[in-house]
């Protein structure tokens, strides 16, 4: 595995529109861990699953009663059915309870070879125990290098790496850097066991290359099953397209809302499943997320309207040198803005997303600043506080995919509403109808309405918090053009 493989898309080979993704692991009753979180994460996140039993565990919320281990031919014999049978776009491995289960797997794996393996390594238990002998961790330690991703907690970061426990998220980053450059293989490391109220996720791959993705901790104690769910939903993610950046990306995003929405499921008595399908249960309450934030907007929109700049604007009557005084602002924001469509363009979800995006900035370079030119010739000015202020806050809102799209997309959406409906005020010998023609161009009004179709979905895969975070950045970036426009 190398450090390019990260950045293009992990199953490039074959780019799979519904993943067909194998789960081979233990069972849980209670249906938070184990195959059946694995099968509903697949699901979730837009899959298709099928599973593999190694182990039949007798476990509640409240803890493990008994484990029973059929035959290492029955193992077999379920993972040729499945093979033999179904083209497999993805395989996670969970819990494999000895060498020789571990060594039927390795071969499966070998003669079936799976475009994209992810390994979820059990190997501590939540109390710290070991739950491998020393023949079963080494076959797993030599299992890790020979998949595609390994997703260990602290515990089995510690064991694989042969290190004591990180207690701090730099020196679990180096465990993670040691155990990727003796295997060859990527690793998810996972913050959730750090204390503190982060709870940091990265990418570190073979060559030391560190993708960190910024997490607050949920205040729950239903998190169990967590590790298998976000193993799987990697392992889908990863089969449809994504790198393995982009899949954490968006796995963190579902699994911080599947966390955030545990507490109502109200599963047993001890430390209950997360909501593998809270977006299927929230969908309706955000599917117009876009329209809310926009009608949430309406005082911020009037004042715009009122503002003299833009009622000049629309007549013609604006002054020229106010107008080449905004232009001059604008060119330098949309500098600025290209570089963080472009960050947009790296962090989206889907190759169609990552295209829009880079479109997106190539014509703010290109396009409208031939405009610009075209008005203002060679002449070149300092950023004005507004035009600062507004590009601070669009860098840092790429904190999380869904709230740098929700940032990105009053730019769109003012532009097109002021454009459409001044254009009807459009006349002969207008000094502005370039402006004007711009931004009610079919073209421009197009994008926009994709800009909008891409925040809706970001909104529909986001936590309750994260859509809190997306409407401030919206209704921030709506100040911020108010601003803009005042102040030219």
């Amino acid at each position: 595995m190398t450090d390019t493989a990260v950045v293009a898309p992990i199953a490039a080979r074959r780019r799979a529109t519904i993943p067909r993704v194998l789960s081979i692991a233990g069972t849980d009753p209670t249906g938070g861990a184990g195959v059946q979180a694995d099968l509903k994460s697949i699901g979730a996140l837009g899959g298709y699953g099928m599973a593999v039993v190694t182990a039949l565990v007798a476990q509640n919320t409240r803890g493990v009663r008994e484990l029973h281990v059929p035959p290492v031919a029955f193992l077999v014999s379920q993972l040729e059915a499945v093979s033999d049978d179904v083209e497999i776009d993805a395989v996670k491995i969970g819990m494999l309870q000895s060498a020789d289960i571990i060594a039927a797997v390795r071969d499966w794996l070998g003669r079936v070879r799976p475009p994209v393996v992810v390994l979820d390594p059990v190997m501590v238990a939540t109390s710290g125990d070991r739950l491998l002998d020393p023949a079963a961790e080494d076959a797993l330690r030599r299992l890790t290098g020979e998949v595609d991703l390994v997703t260990p907690n602290l515990a089995e970061l510690a064991v694989l790496a042969g290190r004591a426990r990180a207690t701090t998220w730099a020196q679990a980053v180096e465990d993670a850097r040691s155990l990727a450059a003796e295997t060859g293989t990527t690793v998810l490391l996972k913050g959730g066991h750090l204390a503190g109220a982060d709870c940091p996720d990265a990418i570190v791959t073979p060559g030391g290359g560190v993708r960190e993705i910024a997490g607050a901790r949920v205040a729950t104690r239903n998190n169990h099953g967590t590790g298998c769910s976000l193993s799987s939903a990697m392992a889908t993610l990863g089969a449809g397209g994504a790198t393995w950046p982009q899949a954490l990306d968006r796995a963190k995003t579902w699994l911080t809302g599947a966390l955030e929405h545990a507490d109502a499921l109200r599963v047993g008595e001890g430390n209950g499943p997360i909501d593998h399908f809270h977006e299927l249960r929230t969908s309706a309450d955000v599917e117009s997320w876009t329209a809310r934030a926009w009608e949430e907007a309406a005082a911020v929109r009037a004042q715009v309207d009122d503002l003299a700049f833009v009622r000049g604007l629309g007549d013609g009557t604006l002054p020229r040198a106010t107008f080449r005084r905004y232009l001059a602002q604008d060119a330098l924001y949309l500098g600025e803005y290209s570089r963080v469509l472009a960050t947009a363009s790296a962090l989206a979800p889907t190759p169609e997303e990552q295209a829009f995006w880079a479109r997106s900035a190539e014509s703010s370079i290109v396009e409208e600043r031939r405009l610009h030119e075209a008005h203002l010739g060679s002449a070149t000015v300092a950023p004005a506080p507004q035009t600062l202020a507004y590009t601070n806050h669009l860098h840092a809102s790429a904190r999380s995919y869904g709230e740098l799209v929700a940032a990105l997309l009053p730019c769109f959406w003012l532009y097109t509403d002021l454009g459409v409906r001044l254009a009807a005020r459009r006349h002969d010998g207008h000094p502005y109808d370039d402006w004007l023609a711009m931004y009610a161009a079919p073209a421009f009004t197009a994008a926009t309405a994709r800009a909008i179709e891409i925040a809706d979905a970001a909104a529909r895969g986001a936590g309750p918090r994260e859509r809190q975070r997306m409407s401030a950045a919206f209704a921030t970036s709506m100040t911020h053009e108010r601003e803009f426009f005042a102040r030219a």
